[in-house]
């Protein structure tokens, strides 16, 4: 389980706090939805969770443990855990194939191992029309899917989303949710932060809501679309 508790972040001294005191937990075969207005923190929050920002105040346990207070290995090992897709992910160099595998290469992961993750995100995703095309020349919403694809071959544990569903069709944003439900039912824990009600409030078990970086959690029927 990843767990906030009473974090306050500002990138600089002199800013204003994006999260104040804000607490949030992410169990196994949840999916938690983040949602609020524009500026909130969500994005922050879902950074916070991941590790890759170090709040200025509050803790922030990976199992019970604070993941500031472990060593570089030991974080490392921890934030492998948990994968942050960024609203506005960056391609890289390559093929649509190439960005799949690339996580998969840096860890070393067995390549047949590699192999068959990969095959299933391709399968479950709808992705084989595009898997030989430049990375870099994907609209909006491919690779918006692509970098989803990316993060779910590396098997995590904790996925966090900021905005998954606007820049995808139809058809794509029902593979997606139904992807979503499939691994909550294997035991990931799932973080969306958007607003895209009409999908967050159906797939989400609770509303994390974050208005001027305060959370209230909520239940999905409280909240009016």
């Amino acid at each position: 389980m990843i767990e906030a508790r009473s974090v306050w972040l500002r990138y600089t001294p002199n800013s204003g706090w994006v999260l104040r005191g804000a607490s949030l937990r992410l169990a196994p075969g949840s999916i938690v939805a983040l949602m609020g207005p524009n500026g909130s923190g969500k994005t922050s929050m879902l950074k916070v969770l991941a590790g890759l920002i170090k709040p200025g105040r509050g803790e922030v346990l990976y199992n019970g443990l604070n993941i500031w207070d472990m060593d570089d290995a030991r974080r490392l090992e921890a934030r492998r855990t948990a994968v942050y897709v960024a609203e506005k992910p960056v391609m890289v160099r390559g093929t649509v194939m190439d960005n799949l595998l690339l996580g998969l290469r840096l860890r070393g992961i067995d390549p047949q191992l590699a192999e068959k993750r990969v095959e299933w995100v391709v399968e479950s995703l709808g992705l084989d029309s595009i898997l030989d095309m430049n990375a870099r020349s994907l609209s909006a919403g491919q690779a918006q899917i692509v970098s989803i694809a990316r993060a779910l071959v590396l098997g995590p544990k904790y996925l966090l989303l900021d905005e998954p569903f606007p820049h995808l069709d139809r058809a794509r944003r029902r593979l997606l949710a139904g992807l979503l439900e499939e691994l909550r039912s294997e035991g990931v824990a799932i973080a969306i932060a958007g607003h895209e009600e009409a999908y967050t409030l159906r797939l989400s078990d609770s509303i994390a809501w974050i208005e001027s970086g305060i959370v209230t959690m909520q239940e999905p029927d409280s909240v009016l679309i």
